[in-house]
């Protein structure tokens, strides 16, 4: 795949391998900048060092702030916030996947605009913020091309996304994710898959999100069962990445709706279940409804996966069996209960979904109610 550049609302992103040279003018004058990693993943794929040589040849000074975990807290972002601020950072460089690029947007935007992460999900308004970098090291986040940002409130266990911001920079380089495990290499795969096929059959979608959509899921169809095989390749890790940036446009023309929706209820109450997995886990059952709702889109989408799959309602069940199957073919067999989930846990599930993150479900092709939600829970069990 040849490398290209993409001007996409506020970011400027750079794909391809070495695409970091391309952020040396963008660096050149800021004197103070902050690294913000996860504990290992930045220095594992080779990206921090490569930003330390870059800066140093720049005569830049910076120190890193690495605390973001999985899942990332609100107390993360605002602890970080707070560092730019006191320490007079004049760039934050976010290297890391979408626990680290979002912890880094609201901590941008908090160092300068001031207030809580709780505000901004209340709707608070940015009013200035720090410029951004972001190196992103997976190919499923698509934070580093779209304004949202994620973050757990750590009082109420409650998951929200942030119409946050764009980066300024961003660069994808498929270099930096041929250190992914097997286990984040389907999870992360799985994190753009879902995002295709959400903002494809939300009530928001248009043709361009029907279009980048469809070219992401046919890519995930094809290269995830070779790249679990060959997790080196750089080919693979290209196109994968590829698919994951175009589902990030996706749901930023348009939007997720059932399965995130009961993922951030889910992986909200235990932090340990990773975002991607949660969705594979939630997924086939969730998809059931949307094909009954929305036979003809699904059916498009998921062709890749089942040639033989109809527009019909009545084939919903046959593409929930699809998006399993090929799951499993993968390796992923994950259930919920393997993260301590029970039948006892459904009613505060339900009510996560339904009460706290309601908004999640409104762009949904179908009514999402107590029973479809209790459904899909104890179906994921």
């Amino acid at each position: 795949m040849k490398n290209f550049s993409l001007k996409y609302s506020t970011v400027q992103l750079y794909f391809g391998r070495g695409a970091l040279s391309n952020a040396v003018g963008f660096l050149k004058g800021f004197g103070n900048v902050c690294i913000v990693t996860s504990r290992s993943a930045a220095k594992v794929s080779g990206a921090l060092s490569d930003v330390d040589k870059l800066l140093k040849e720049l005569g830049a000074q910076y120190f890193i702030y690495d605390k973001i975990s999985p899942n990332p807290w609100a107390n993360q972002a605002e602890e970080l916030g707070y560092m730019l601020w006191s320490e007079g950072a004049d760039l934050a460089i976010a290297i890391g996947g979408g626990s680290v690029i979002d912890a880094a947007k609201v901590a941008s935007i908090i160092a300068l605009s001031g207030g809580r992460v709780a505000d901004y999900v209340l709707g608070r308004k940015c009013k200035r913020m720090l410029p951004l970098l972001a190196i992103n090291l997976t190919h499923g986040t698509g934070s580093e091309v779209d304004r949202y940002a994620v973050l757990t409130l750590g009082d109420s266990r409650e998951k929200h996304g942030i119409d946050a911001r764009y980066p300024d920079l961003s660069i994808d380089d498929p270099v930096y994710t041929t250190t992914l495990s097997k286990a984040q290499t389907i999870y992360t795969t799985l994190d753009a898959f879902y995002h295709s096929y959400e903002s494809a059959t939300a009530i928001t979608a248009n043709q361009l999100v029907d279009t980048l959509s469809s070219e992401a899921i046919s890519i995930v169809a094809s290269t995830l069962p070779e790249l679990t095989n060959d997790l080196s390749n750089i080919s693979l890790r290209a196109k994968a990445l590829y698919s994951s940036m175009i589902a990030g446009i996706s749901i930023d023309l348009s939007s997720t709706h059932i399965v995130h929706a009961i993922e951030h209820a889910v992986s909200g109450l235990e932090p340990k279940l990773p975002h991607g997995c949660g969705l594979g886990i939630l997924g086939p059952k969730a998809v059931y409804y949307t094909h009954k709702s929305m036979p003809e889109k699904s059916a498009k989408l998921l062709k890749p996966l089942d040639p033989e799959l109809k527009p019909l309602s009545e084939h919903a069940e046959r593409a929930s069996k699809a998006i399993q199957l090929f799951q499993e073919s993968v390796g992923f067999k994950e259930r919920l209960s393997d993260y301590g989930f029970t039948e006892g846990d459904v009613d505060r599930v339900i009510e996560y979904t339904l009460r706290r993150l309601k908004y999640m479900t409104l762009d949904a092709p179908f009514n999402v109610t107590e029973d479809v939600v209790r459904n899909i829970f104890l179906s994921s069990l």
